[in-house]
């Protein structure tokens, strides 16, 4: 089993979102939203990487001792956080839970290893 690389000490903020949420949320701008406005699309789901590393190691009945922290890229943002009244505003909202969309995604991926493949030779 290969190891998990992981940037820094995995303490990195970022809000997650399931794509089909993101998706919906795009089309809600291009139907419903200002020509030429900006609207951040998020879910509010802010976890750090390394909670999200062991989910999903967890959810593979796989070892947190394959997490393997490597050197942060220069400049990584510490967290991404987002200001998402104006989307909320057109009436969108995520529908999947975070726990839903992460099985979700996972279970997807481990039954269409045909397209990571290419990927990882």
């Amino acid at each position: 089993m290969k190891p998990l690389p992981l940037y820094g000490t995995g303490e990195n903020v970022r809000d997650w979102i399931y794509v089909e949420d993101n998706c919906q949320a795009i089309r809600r701008v291009l139907e419903n939203g200002t020509k030429g406005g900006i609207y951040n699309i998020g879910s509010g789901n802010e976890k750090k990487n390394i909670d999200i590393a062991r989910e999903i190691l967890h959810h593979l009945s796989l070892s947190e001792k394959l997490v393997q922290f490597v050197g942060d890229r220069p400049g990584h943002d510490f967290r991404y956080s987002l200001h998402c009244e104006k989307i909320r505003d057109l009436g969108w909202r995520p529908k999947v839970t975070f726990e839903e969309g992460l099985t979700k995604t996972i279970d997807w991926y481990a039954t269409n290893k045909w397209w990571c493949k290419p990927l990882n030779p």
